[in-house]
């Protein structure tokens, strides 16, 4: 079974079972390079997907002086 991840406007397919972390890896980003939301909520990378889910990955974006 699997659910659907969103990242800039592409969907990806991740596995009900494993970790936010292994998801995203395996769609080839670095998982310190984005925040997982759920259902509107940040989760950490440790979460395990489960059925359901609406997944939605956020850029991180860093700067100032």
């Amino acid at each position: 079974m699997t659910v659907k991840i969103a990242y800039r406007g592409k969907t990806f397919d991740a596995n009900v079972g494993s970790t936010l972390r292994d998801a995203v890896k395996k769609i080839g980003l670095q998982p310190e390079t984005v925040l997982a939301v759920v259902d509107g909520k940040l989760v950490t990378d440790d979460t395990i997907i489960r059925e359901g889910m609406n997944i939605r990955l956020v850029a991180v974006i860093s700067g100032g002086r």
